[in-house]
């Protein structure tokens, strides 16, 4: 038992006078294929060692208590009141109501919750929030829903209360991660497949801007309107309903003015990228991990060009790492605006490439950035060891 689950079981009794079901539910990386989920594309994401654990159990009443730890809020509600609220009761309430709609018999219960994975660091903890919740409700109240169906009624609830129309990637990765594992995942018919994350001498290691430019959820839900009135051009010239249909971003260069630049140009990032991940599926599956290193540099430039969702700092972090000798591939990962630049980094070097990336990244902006060290990880379970 880790010192985080030791802290919320002690809340918890402390709170509620009575023993909890603990669970932990992981943050997620995604190695490729990043803002292409919400547009039919495949991904490569894995389950992390960093998440959110979760103490919970069932009150007999109707009304819901939570505590969080990490912002130190503590709130309570009736069934009856579960409505749109703000910040992080948004995606709590958003699950419980989404388990409402399924007519599911869910009644009061008790939750502290406590995570390691920084907010705004592109680690999808909201993804994490939703998972352990949806997965702790569905365990005591006998819901009888499976891992993918969970996934999918926890990225319902991020559509819902929190209005962010995100796509499946996030949610899917917490609940179907496996150890030492990633997961290829066809987000247009949600089928996935498992194969070893074998990286010989190089080590995944995240590196935290510390910046979250607050534009993130506006702009995603702006990216997405975009990638859509794009693709309904491309359907009536085309008779395409999917960007993994167009083998090559050329074959929109005649729409690129009816579509305007900056449409063309999301467009084109998304064509890139889909075929971009199945490419570095393949290289992986090869042990071609310098080649699939190469690829994530070509994402971070379409990312910062052609979609626009990078900034001045993951931009330096990036190119920095381009630079060092033991780096052979990085990117912005997540939603972008900030948060964390993924790196492959030479097991035998990754001391000595963090502290050089946060002292010139410090001379750069004067913000100290945290670099973490992460590992493929289990999906969403409960912990027996209480």
């Amino acid at each position: 038992m880790n010192q985080i689950t030791k802290n919320i079981l002690r809340i918890y009794k402390e709170k509620f006078l009575s023993t909890p079901s603990l669970y932990f539910s992981p943050g997620r990386i995604n190695l490729i294929g990043e803002h292409i989920d919400y547009n039919d594309g495949y991904v490569l994401p894995a389950a992390i060692d960093k998440g959110i654990y979760f103490a919970v159990g069932v009150n007999q009443s109707r009304v819901f208590n939570f505590y969080s730890v990490n912002f130190d809020e503590a709130f309570s509600i009736a069934l009856e009141d579960i409505s749109k609220s703000v910040g992080w009761k948004n995606y709590v309430l958003s699950v419980i109501n989404e388990f409402l709609i399924l007519k599911k018999d869910v009644a009061g219960f008790d939750c502290v919750f406590e995570g390691d994975i920084p907010q705004g660091s592109g680690l999808s903890s909201s993804a994490a929030v939703e998972g352990g919740l949806a997965f702790a409700i569905n365990e005591l109240f006998g819901c009888g829903l499976d891992a993918p169906a969970l996934a999918l009624l926890c990225q319902r609830a991020e559509h819902n209360f929190p209005a962010v129309n995100c796509g499946i990637m996030d949610q899917y990765a917490n609940m179907m991660g496996k150890k030492d594992e990633v997961i290829l995942l066809d987000c247009k018919n949600v089928i996935h497949r498992y194969f070893p994350l074998e990286l010989g001498d190089y080590e995944i290691i995240l590196v935290n801007s510390k910046v979250d430019h607050s534009l993130a959820s506006s702009a995603y839900n702006e990216r997405r309107q975009q990638c859509e009135k794009g693709l309904v051009i491309i359907n009536e010239a085309l008779g395409l309903s999917s960007f993994r249909e167009i083998n090559d971003w050329k074959d929109l260069l005649p729409l690129q003015e009816k579509m305007g630049n900056v449409v063309f140009d999301r467009c084109k990032y998304v064509v890139q990228e889909i075929n971009r991940t199945i490419s570095a599926a393949e290289l992986l599956q090869q042990n071609k991990i310098y080649e699939f290193g190469q690829l994530m540099y070509d994402t971070h430039e379409g990312l910062s060009k052609l979609y626009e969702v990078s900034c001045e700092e993951i931009d330096f972090l990036v190119n920095f790492a381009r630079n060092q000798s033991s780096v052979i591939g990085s990117r912005l990962m997540g939603g972008g605006f900030g948060g964390c630049s993924i790196n492959l980094v030479h097991n035998s070097l990754v001391a000595d490439f963090s502290e050089r990336i946060a002292s010139a990244y410090f001379e750069k902006f004067k913000i100290a950035t945290e670099i973490y060290h992460v590992r493929a990880s289990d999906g969403t379970r409960q912990l027996t060891n209480i």
